[in-house]
C-alpha cells in the first residue's frame, strides 16, 4: 500500500484498540488451520471471516477478523489482543514451518458506521482492496479501513463503535476475560466463526464434544444495566449467581448468561437489569 490516505466516500475515525498481526510465508496458511478453531483453508484469496485461537480447554485466547490476501499472506485484524504477545504465543507452535508472525504498527484501522449496503449474509465475506488501503465488511452494516495513514480521533463516534460491537454480539475482550470462555459460551455461532468439522485445533475436541451433544446451556446476552457495570461483575437471580459481564459500553453489556435468562429477574449490585436480546 502507498502512504497516501485512504479514498473512502464516508467520514472514518480511528479504533486504536484495533490491531494488526500479518502471517506469511508458505506455510501461513497451514499453520492458521491447525491453530485456529475456524477453516482457513474455506477462504479465497481477498475473502475475510471471523476466527479465533482458543487454549487446550477450548477457552477463547483471542477473537479476530481474519482475512486472506493472497496464498502466503493472513492478516489477523484484533479488536483487543495484543499483537506482539500474540506473537510471541503463537511462535511457540511455528516449529519447522515456513512462516513468520509479524505485528504490523505501520498500518492503522478506523471505522465507519452503518452505512447502506447490503450486508453479505456468508462465513466468508469479501474485502476491497487498492494501493491505498483495504475495506471490509464489519457487523451491524459498518465498514473497517486499514490504511498506511491514520484516521482523525472522534472519541464520540468511538464510543458509538464499541456500542454496535456489543450489539452485534461481538465479546470485545478484557485482560480479565481471556482464556474464561468457551466459542459456544460467547455464543460466537452468530459470527460463523468456529468449525466442528474441521481437523484437529487446541481446543477442538471441547468444541465438539460441546456441539455435538447439545450441551451449550449459556450464551451471550446484550443487556441494559442502570448504571455502568465492568467487566467480571456478577448478575445474580435473587441470591444466586446466574452470569458474569463480559464486555460493557456504558451502560450497554453483553454477560454470559443461561439460556433461559429472558424468563428470569436479574439485577447487579441489587438494580435490576434489562436483557435486551
Amino acid at each position: 500500500m502507498t502512504d497516501k490516505p485512504p479514498h473512502v466516500s464516508k467520514p472514518c475515525f480511528a479504533l486504536p484498540d484495533y490491531r494488526l498481526l500479518a502471517l506469511t510465508g508458505a506455510d501461513a496458511i497451514g499453520f492458521a488451520q491447525s491453530q485456529f478453531m475456524n477453516d482457513v483453508t474455506a477462504l479465497a484469496d481477498g475473502q475475510l471471516q471471523w476466527n479465533g485461537w482458543l487454549n487446550a480447554k477450548g477457552r477463547v485466547i483471542a477473537l479476530f477478523a481474519l482475512l486472506r490476501l493472497d496464498a502466503q499472506t493472513l492478516w489477523l485484524l484484533l479488536p483487543d489482543a495484543d499483537p506482539e504477545s500474540l506473537a510471541t504465543a503463537l511462535a511457540r507452535f511455528v516449529f519447522r514451518s515456513k512462516v513468520k508472525l509479524n505485528p504490523r504498527p505501520d498500518l492503522h484501522v478506523a471505522g465507519m458506521l452503518p452505512h447502506t449496503a447490503r450486508h453479505e449474509e456468508s462465513a466468508n465475506l469479501s474485502l476491497q482492496r487498492d494501493d491505498d488501503h483495504v475495506l471490509l465488511p464489519w457487523p451491524g452494516a459498518r465498514q473497517v479501513i486499514i490504511a498506511s495513514q491514520p484516521a482523525p480521533l472522534d472519541e464520540a463516534a468511538h464510543t458509538a463503535w464499541r456500542a454496535a460491537d456489543l450489539e452485534s454480539g461481538l465479546p470485545r475482550l478484557a485482560p480479565d476475560q481471556i482464556e474464561k470462555w468457551t466459542p459456544q459460551q460467547l455464543s460466537l455461532h452468530r459470527l460463523r466463526a468456529y468449525s466442528v468439522k474441521k481437523g484437529c485445533y487446541p481446543g477442538q475436541e471441547i468444541v465438539a464434544r460441546t456441539h455435538f451433544l447439545g450441551q451449550a446451556k449459556r450464551g451471550l446476552r446484550l443487556l441494559r444495566t442502570a448504571t455502568p457495570a465492568a467487566s467480571g461483575d456478577v448478575l445474580m437471580h435473587g441470591e444466586r449467581n446466574v452470569g458474569e459481564i463480559v464486555s460493557t459500553c456504558g451502560i450497554l453489556a453483553l454477560a454470559v448468561l443461561p439460556q433461559e435468562a429472558e424468563a428470569v429477574a436479574l439485577t447487579l449490585n441489587q438494580q435490576a437489569v434489562e436483557v435486551l436480546l
